[in-house]
């Protein structure tokens, strides 16, 4: 039910609203041209306005008989209600300004002015700490020949509570207007600005009020840029016979310019070596890529901004420029957002700016060598190096690398493929990981643990090489000669071993090289356990027997038999996870459907060990054009099967940079 309170609540709301809202009445040619002014008069833009026709205009005819439009323009109550929100909850806001300033200590300050026939008095109360007005100073000033009346009563309220920054009237004196202060107004020829110069008033002659001066100002059309802080300045601390400015233009804000904010490093200069923990530079990680990943925002185009017009004094127009718009930097591998502005990558690269425009370069080339010039290489697509890997560098990359030289002691890691046209000499330390295919002339002294196929033109010497599916050897001098060789399906060589013996040479095929790794893993670890066990259960046990005897253990004792029981508990747990995993593993090696194959065109030198699926057979003879493959629970030994043609001629996508 709608009552009689409810009414007047919501009057009150609209009626706050409406006491709000400011609004001036504007006469133009036209109603934009109205619009724009009173934009320029409520500080606010034209879309934010709404307005009423007061009069309406007319073009006129030929030029005669032309008539303004009149208009009443008001900001939307909706913007001057979010503007006042905005304000309140800015942390930066005027009322937070004004505390400050009250928290500054300031005296208090009084101003007595002669205005037509009456005395005015105007008060500032102190601020912090200082001084307040003294009532007997405002009576000694007061006291003058020409002074009628003064209401000492109204005076002392005023000096006690302050005008609230007015003059106001507390007495009468005897007015003598050929002693009035005279004012004359001037302005610029170009209507920028307008002076005021007063001269002295005579004792009984009346001073200029800030009323005075405003009406003098209207009454020479001066309608815009009038400072009202400046008048009331003059009417506290009048300047007598100098020139003295109280209205200037208010002058027009071009906008401004549309332009790219980057949100990338675009001066390669600026990016900085990284740092350890420690403060500490490494040389090697000189940090001058930038990583992009796909939909990642780069850059966006800040919009232009329209200008704002000014007027003269008089009211004429003073036209403001709009902000330029520019096109957007577009390269390659990047599109523009649904916003029409946000540029976003369209791949996995280097994000550069080349020229004013923004690139993605899913290949990286590096012209040279990585080495100290370059440091390190991170990157979220295919690296292509032109010469050699030195020892101690590395690169890490999201696609394939192809390096055209050799790779020494290094660390090369791909999710795609990698091509060494060269080779690989890790000295031992060295270790290569692809998340497809590797293909080299050469791997010597090397980890390599490869997805898919490994394929090398000379030889693997002294590796440790773990492949997901097939190594093929295929060259004139192709040999497997030392290390360990893992392939889950086949390998094909030339050469296996060496005829005077050396390095022990092990090839595996036949099962999952990284379930069998974590198999010997897990194991190594168990047994460890299991030794820890033994010699925890040996000193538990001991001291258990000591208590039995003597009843009781020193502290250290007791605490350390504690330890022992929960270390126990804890061993026990571990091994039984570690025996849980062990037999999923071993489960798995022996559901492995492939049946793996190690061919030789050549010689397989006495020494080699071969294991098929578990199966070992140890090469006790030098064997010719053989394959060894597994049948009845042995390792049977055929005449030599070549790969397939597939095989072969497996050879990298055409992705490089050629």
């Amino acid at each position: 039910m709608v009552t009689l309170e409810m009414i007047r609540k919501d009057m009150e709301i609209l009626l706050q609203a409406d006491q709000s809202v400011r609004y001036v009445d504007v006469s133009a040619d036209s109603i934009d041209e109205a619009l724009s002014d009173a934009a320029v008069q409520l500080d606010s833009k034209t879309s934010s306005l709404e307005y009423e026709v007061i009069e309406k205009g007319f073009t006129g005819f030929m030029g005669f008989v032309k008539k303004p439009w009149t208009i009443r323009v008001y900001e939307n109550a909706s913007i001057v209600a979010k503007k006042k929100k905005r304000k309140e909850t800015d942390i930066f806001s005027d009322e937070e300004f004004q505390e400050e300033e009250v928290n500054v200590d300031r005296d208090g300050l009084f101003y007595i002015r002669y205005f037509a026939s009456q005395i005015h008095l105007k008060v500032v109360p102190p601020a912090g700490s200082g001084q307040p007005v003294s009532f007997k100073e405002v009576q000694a000033r007061l006291k003058r020949s020409d002074t009628i009346a003064i209401e000492e009563d109204l005076v002392k309220k005023f000096v006690e509570n302050g005008t609230g920054g007015v003059y106001e009237p507390i007495g009468q004196y005897k007015h003598n207007p050929a002693g009035d202060a005279l004012i004359v107004v001037d302005t610029s020829n170009d209507e920028m600005k307008a002076t005021i110069t007063v001269t002295s008033p005579t004792i009984g002659g009346a001073e200029v009020s800030a009323k005075q001066i405003e009406r003098m100002l209207t009454n020479r059309g001066i309608v815009a840029g009038i400072n009202k802080e400046r008048i009331d300045d003059f009417v506290d601390n009048p300047v007598y016979g100098i020139p003295y400015l109280v209205a200037e233009a208010v002058l027009p804000v071009d906008g401004r310019d549309a332009y790219i904010a980057y949100n990338f490093e675009t001066d390669r200069s600026k990016l900085k070596f990284k740092e350890a923990e420690n403060g500490q530079v490494n040389f090697k990680e000189l940090n001058l890529i930038q990583n992009v990943v796909e939909g990642q925002p780069l850059a966006q185009k800040m919009l232009p901004e329209q200008g704002k017009s000014g007027k003269t004094i008089f009211g004429r127009y003073l036209e403001a420029k709009n902000g330029r718009d520019i096109n957007l930097p577009l390269g390659k591998n990047v599109v523009v957002d649904t916003d029409g502005r946000t540029i976003l990558a369209s791949t996995n690269g280097q994000v550069i700016l080349i020229g004013d425009k923004i690139n993605v370069e899913p290949i990286m080339q590096i012209a040279g060598d990585v080495s100290i010039k370059t440091g390190n290489i991170t990157f979220l697509g295919t690296v292509v190096v032109k010469g050699n890997v030195d020892d101690g560098f590395n690169i890490k990359a999201s696609g394939n690398i192809e390096v055209y030289g050799t790779v020494g002691k290094c660390v090369l890691e791909a999710d795609g493929d990698i091509i060494v046209q060269l080779g690989i000499m890790g000295r031992d330390e060295g270790y290569v990981r692809a998340g497809r295919s590797l293909w080299a002339k050469f791997i010597q002294n090397t980890t390599v643990d490869v997805e898919e196929f490994i394929i090398v033109a000379d030889g693997i010497i002294n590796s440790n090489v773990t492949s997901n599916k097939k190594i093929l050897v295929q060259g004139k001098r192709a040999a497997i000669i030392g290390g360990h060789i893992f392939a889950t399906e086949e390998i094909y060589t030339k050469n296996i071993g060496s005829s005077g013996g050396g390095s022990e040479t092990i090839i595996e095929v036949g099962f999952d090289p990284r379930a069998k790794k974590r198999l010997n893993e897990l194991l190594d670890k168990q047994s460890s356990l299991i030794r820890e066990l033994d010699e925890v259960e040996l000193n538990i046990q001991t001291l258990e027997n000591t208590k039995k005897v003597r009843k009781t253990l020193p502290h250290d004792k007791e605490e350390n038999l504690i330890k022992l029981s929960s270390r126990k508990e804890e061993i026990i747990s571990e091994s039984d996870t570690m025996s849980a995993e062990i037999q999923q593993i071993q489960q798995h090696l022996r559901d492995l459907k492939v049946i793996g194959k190690v061919s030789a065109m050549g010689t397989v030198y006495a020494g080699v060990k071969i294991f098929v699926r578990d199966v070992k057979d140890e090469v006790r003879a030098d064997v010719k054009a053989v394959t060894f493959f597994y049948e009845g629970g042995f390792v049977r030994r055929g005449k030599y099967e070549a790969p397939s043609a597939e095989d072969s001629k497996r050879v990298p996508d055409g992705y490089s940079a050629n």
